[in-house]
């Protein structure tokens, strides 16, 4: 089974611009100690509607890489374009779901949903009935009255990302949000997050420290070398064993390709355990 891909793609966007493109980006940056190179000459596509994973060690630069997509930091050399504009900053049309929910503890779970459309000064009615609509989604349809005092970390992240999908971003940045959560409810939740994120049509790029997680709900993982982070390798996720059509995550995890990826993105870390 070959897995290292030159410029994955899927088959429906091929023909389409890549939703985000990174162009020969690097970042450095300076401290009391010196300068440190962060990452180093990186170029990556992600198509309309592709599900994309990054990993490798701590320290490597995945985030780093996420808050360039996002416009949060600027890259030293290179560009980052999404919708072929380049990133000059924070864009509607990128949102961030980070590691923590962030939810206002004194606003109902709809009230948390819409704070991005009303910081962005969008109109409310619509906005609410969009936040309603995704909750239901993601299912938490009985709760939108609740605190989020009253939910479970899991369902706090289901709140979170309707949060960050009430806007209706193209790209979708997700940092390790599943990471606080119990092993149960990250394999439950991982199912939902991505049935939701397919069914809206984004393009997304996860942040894992998990390959299980990454091989589960992704097309193509990018493994990124130690720092400074520089693309090692790709490959495209592929369950032929599954027959037609992606499996759900839970799904993937019983597949034989589960167990042959898991092996050779372990080995590509290079993860050295000491006794």
């Amino acid at each position: 089974m070959s897995a290292v891909l030159e410029r994955p793609a899927p088959a429906a966007a091929s023909q389409t611009q890549p939703r985000i493109e990174i162009n020969d980006v690097s970042l450095r940056y300076f401290t009391t100690a010196g300068e440190t190179q962060a990452l180093d000459r990186i170029s990556l596509d992600v198509a309309p509607g592709e599900f994309v994973s990054l990993i490798g060690q701590s320290g490597c630069g995945k985030s780093t890489l996420l808050s360039l997509m996002a416009g949060i930091l600027e890259p030293s050399s290179g560009e980052v374009r999404v919708h072929g504009e380049r990133v000059k900053g924070p864009s509607p049309r990128v949102g961030y779901m980070l590691q923590q929910d962030y939810l206002f503890e004194w606003r109902s779970i709809l009230d948390n949903a819409t704070l991005g459309a009303q910081i962005q000064g969008r109109p409310m009615r619509e906005a609410r009935e969009r936040a309603a609509h995704l909750l239901h989604k993601c299912g938490m349809g009985d709760f939108l009255h609740h605190f989020p005092r009253q939910l479970s970390g899991g369902m706090r992240q289901r709140v979170a990302l309707a949060r960050t999908l009430v806007t209706d971003p193209d790209v979708v940045l997700l940092d390790e949000p599943f990471s606080a959560l119990d092993s149960q409810t990250r394999l439950a939740i991982a199912d939902e997050v991505v049935e939701v994120l397919r069914d809206e049509g984004k393009s997304v790029v996860l942040v894992t420290h998990d390959i299980g997680e990454a091989i589960a709900m992704t097309d193509r993982v990018v493994v990124l070398s130690r720092r400074p982070g520089r693309i090692k390798s790709q490959h495209l996720m592929r369950f032929d064993s599954h027959g037609p059509g992606r499996p759900s995550p839970f799904e993937v995890r019983s597949l034989p390709e589960f167990n042959t990826y898991f092996s050779l993105l372990w080995d590509e870390l290079d993860v050295h355990v000491e006794g």
